[in-house]
C-alpha cells in the first residue's frame, strides 16, 4: 500500500502535513478512525489504511524511519535482466545469492517492458533524457506524473507475481509479458503472465492501483481503476488461445494484500471464463488448488499444451 509508487503517503491518509507535531498527528488519527470505522458507516478498506498509516508514523522512531525513506520503501532492482540491460543505465543486476531449489520453468521478462518504458519517461521528465543517479529514488518517483508512476507500479506488481509463481516448483511453466495484440502491434496489448500447471492453464493480470479495490458485477472498481481490467484480461486470453490452439481454464487478477478485503474472491464466469481476484499472499494457493470451474490438466495433455504455447508465444 504505502510502498507503492501510486499510493498516498501515510500523512495523506491521516489528512495532515508531514510537518505536523505529534499531538496534532494523534488527534488526526483518532478523527480518521471515527470517520472510517465500518460500524459508523465508514469504508472498511480505508479504515485498514488508517490503521496501517498509524503503524508507520505513530511513534517518533517509526516516523523518523518513514521520513528517511521519503514516504515509501526502497524499490528492488529487477530480478530478471532484460536484453537491453547493457545499454539501459537504470537496470541493476540482482544481488541475491543463488537459489538451488527446483523452480518453475520461466520464459520472458516479467515487468521488463514497463521497466524500460518507465526509465525512458522518467529521464525525459526529470532531465530531458539525461542519465539519473537513481531513477528509482523514492522522492523522485513520488513527484513524477501519475502515468509514469503507474508504469513502475505495474512493473513491480508483475515482478512480485513472477517470484511467487517461480516458487511453485518444476511442475509449473510460466510465460511473462506475452504479446496478445494480434496484428495491432501495440505492446500494451499483452498478458502479464500465462501459467500452466496441474490445476489448469491460467491468464494472470498483476495490478497495483495504489488503493482499495472492490468487485462489482464481475469487474473491478476503485479510485485508481480505469476501464474493465477483468474483461480485457479475458479478451487477451482468447487471442492467445486462438493462436496456440489451447483452452484457458480461468483468469486470475493479483492485487496487493492491503488493497483487497478478501484474500480470494470468486467472480464466477466472465464471458464464459471462470475468474478470481486473489491477494498476492493467496496466489500460490489459488494456482495449486485451481479456480472454481476450471479444468485440471495432467499427463500428456500438459506436455501438449506447453509445446503449443512454446511454439506460439511471442513476447513484447
Amino acid at each position: 500500500m504505502f510502498d507503492s509508487p501510486l499510493s498516498a503517503s501515510a500523512y495523506d491518509v491521516l489528512g495532515v502535513a508531514p510537518t505536523v507535531d505529534d499531538e496534532a498527528l494523534r488527534k488526526a488519527y483518532r478523527l480518521r478512525l471515527r470517520q472510517t470505522h465500518p460500524d459508523t458507516g465508514g469504508d472498511a478498506a480505508v479504515f485498514v489504511q488508517v490503521q496501517r498509516a498509524w503503524e508507520l508514523i505513530g511513534t517518533a522512531e517509526s516516523r523518523a524511519a518513514y521520513d528517511r525513506g521519503h514516504g515509501f520503501g526502497t524499490i528492488d532492482a529487477p530480478q530478471w535482466t532484460p536484453a537491453s540491460a547493457t545499454t539501459s543505465p537504470g537496470w541493476r543486476a540482482p544481488s541475491a545469492p543463488a537459489d538451488t531449489r527446483p523452480r518453475a520453468r520461466s520464459h520472458g521478462q516479467p515487468g521488463g517492458w514497463r521497466r524500460e518504458r518507465y526509465l525512458s519517461l522518467i529521464r525525459e521528465w526529470a532531465g530531458r533524457g539525461v542519465d539519473l543517479d537513481d531513477p528509482y529514488d523514492p522522492a523522485l518517483v513520488r513527484s513524477a506524473p501519475h502515468e509514469v508512476r503507474r508504469l513502475l507500479a505495474d512493473a513491480l506488481a508483475e515482478e512480485a507475481t513472477a517470484r511467487i509463481v517461480a516458487d511453485l516448483g518444476m511442475g509449473y511453466t510460466v510465460w511473462h509479458d506475452v504479446y496478445a495484440g494480434g496484428r495491432s502491434g501495440d505492446p500494451e496489448a499483452k498478458l502479464d503472465h500465462v501459467v500452466l500447471g496441474p490445476s489448469g492453464l491460467y491468464g494472470v493480470l498483476s495490478e497495483d492501483f495504489g488503493g482499495p479495490v472492490r468487485v462489482r458485477r464481475g469487474e473491478l472498481t476503485g479510485d485508481g481503476v480505469d476501464g474493465a481490467p477483468v474483461a480485457e484480461l479475458v479478451a487477451r486470453m482468447r487471442t492467445i488461445a486462438r493462436a496456440a490452439g489451447v483452452r484457458f481454464g480461468g483468469a486470475i487478477v493479483v492485487l496487493p494484500d492491503e488493497d483487497v478485503l478478501q484474500s480470494v474472491e470468486e467472480l464466477g464466469k466472465v464471458r464464459g471464463t471462470p475468474a478470481v481476484v486473489a491477494s498476492r499472499s493467496a496466489l500460490s494457493t489459488v494456482l495449486r488448488r485451481g479456480v472454481a470451474g476450471a479444468r485440471a490438466i495432467g499427463g500428456n495433455e500438459l506436455f501438449d499444451v506447453r509445446t503449443r504455447l512454446d511454439q506460439t508465444v511471442r513476447f513484447v
